[in-house]
């Protein structure tokens, strides 16, 4: 699976999607496959202020746990809910219905400390 053109990714394969000052968090389908099936997330409390770089949330899969990292400083405004009753979401739509959490942005230039898609298929390719 392509790495959608409209997100930004960390190298610890987090995605953010930025509208407005709200950015909604993830992880790749390159996390997610090497994760394996998802079996459950503790996911964050909104309200939660992160820093960038800051564990958010926990994540454990069939072959592993594996801390997520906020890609940006902010505050936790709302948590996929869906996620405590159907972990494999992340697992089939990384991208669109398996979100984690969203924030709200506290400073935009963190942004442009992540990769853009064309540079996460580089980097992924490398860790391929």
């Amino acid at each position: 699976m392509n790495a959608p053109t409209d997100l930004l990714y960390t190298d610890q394969h987090e995605w953010i999607r930025v509208q407005g000052r709200t950015g909604t968090v993830g992880i790749s389908d390159f996390a997610q496959n090497a994760l394996g099936d998802v079996t459950f997330i503790d996911l964050p409390a909104v309200g939660t202020v992160l820093a960038r770089g800051a564990e958010a949330c926990a994540i454990e899969s069939c072959k592993a746990a594996s801390g997520i990292y906020a890609p940006v400083g902010g505050k936790v405004t709302e948590v996929n809910a869906a996620l405590t009753d159907d972990p494999g979401l992340v697992n089939r739509e990384p991208y669109g219905k398996g979100w984690l959490f969203k924030l709200a942005v506290a400073d935009p230039s963190d942004l442009d400390r992540l990769m853009k898609a064309a540079q996460y298929q580089e980097f992924c390719a490398k860790e391929a």
